[in-house]
């Protein structure tokens, strides 16, 4: 008797040296509950749940730097105490057998004077405040002054990402993905919105790719472009940070970045559509794909059938989940039974309880 084939989520993927048995991605969740920037206990609880055999998961977003701070109780791997945390969440992981990457990352002006080395101003490409903003809990977060960063003192923030990939490589992740997204530094020099340079780093899309491209080549350089992706998010317009041709931008951007050899650039897409009764996804994704050598990810708004259908038609390698993931450890089980998922909390995303909204929801045989 013929075995029905594998839905295209649940195929295996070569992704450079590593061999993925399913394309379900956990994506980079921001969960702050590494009390004092130290990853703790129940993160190896947390991240053991979501992992599978040959599967990839993605740490939140870790500072590289004690500026780099934008979240209280966000995770960081410059320091000997942070490295020693990450490594039993790391062995956790590896016990499951599955991939471990960590993203790492710098707020720059999405931040405040409290969470500042000092009480210092936040760093960024441009002195630019940004605007209060909604949080999802329904918080008003109001943001500091940035200070422009001299350009002599732009290589010291490249250092720092340098050296948060060889201590993220010493605690064990199989690799590390630089934070290209989402309104922080780096995106900070990418987007014209935020970024007023009048020196190399700002003007031309050379110039405000300059930067980005300066981190990665650090990375690269320091751990191997085998076990390096990026993550861009050309297209969001969140914390004042948004471009004015984002196709332009992430073209010239994903283009450059073959020249370092990177293992996989993980992309986000626009904001989704609504239509028929159901969230519809952009689908704007496929010249980034097609530009780029390596492993492509896609992520934003997908479930199960969107994930099946980009995949199977080769839109994209891999696909991320987040919130589906957070609240259904068992997220590549359920789609593979098409079984019913468990809804999301937000209201719990970012409170500090290591247990409620973090490592109780349930698994299907529980």
């Amino acid at each position: 008797m013929e075995s029905t084939p594998a839905p295209p989520l649940l195929t295996p993927h070569k992704m450079g040296q590593f061999d993925l048995s399913h394309r379900v991605v956990l994506a980079p969740l921001t969960r702050q509950r590494s009390y004092g920037n130290v990853p703790q206990p129940h993160a190896g609880v947390y991240y053991a749940q979501r992992a599978t055999k040959g599967g990839l998961l993605i740490a939140e977003a870790t500072g590289v730097s004690d500026t780099a701070q934008g979240y209280k109780d966000a995770p960081g791997v410059w320091t000997k105490e942070q490295i020693d945390a990450w490594k039993p969440v790391v062995d956790a992981v590896h016990a499951k057998g599955a991939l471990f990457f960590c993203q790492i990352w710098h707020a720059g002006r999405v931040s405040n004077y409290k969470l500042q080395p000092n009480g210092q101003a936040p760093i960024s490409s441009t002195d630019k405040q940004v605007s209060p903003q909604m949080s999802a809990d329904g918080r008003l977060e109001e943001f500091s002054p940035p200070r422009r960063l001299a350009k002599d003192e732009i290589p010291n923030v490249v250092d720092d990402f340098r050296e948060a990939a060889r201590n993220a490589i010493a605690a064990g992740f199989d690799g590390v993905e630089i934070h290209g997204a989402y309104s922080y530094i780096i995106e900070q020099f990418l987007k014209d919105s935020a970024n007023d340079r009048t020196d190399e780093y700002g003007g031309s899309l050379e110039n405000r790719c300059r930067f980005a491209l300066e981190v990665v080549d650090a990375v690269v350089r320091e751990v191997g472009g085998h076990c390096v992706g990026i993550r861009l998010s050309p297209f969001t317009d969140y914390m004042d940070c948004h471009d004015s041709d984002p196709q332009a931008l992430a073209l010239h951007l994903v283009k450059k970045l073959n020249d370092y050899g990177i293992l996989y650039c993980h992309m986000i897409e626009p904001r989704m559509a609504h239509g028929d009764g159901r969230r519809q996804v952009p689908h704007r994704l496929l010249p980034f794909k097609e530009a780029f050598n390596g492993t492509f990810i896609a992520n934003g708004g997908y479930d199960r059938e969107e994930g099946n259908k980009v995949v199977g038609e080769g839109y994209t390698d891999l696909v991320a989940y987040g919130r589906l993931f957070l609240a259904n450890p068992d997220l590549p089980r359920r789609f593979e039974l098409s079984a019913p998922l468990n809804d999301y909390d937000r209201m719990t995303f970012y409170t500090s309880d290591p247990v409620v909204g973090y490592t109780d929801y349930p698994f299907l045989d529980k």
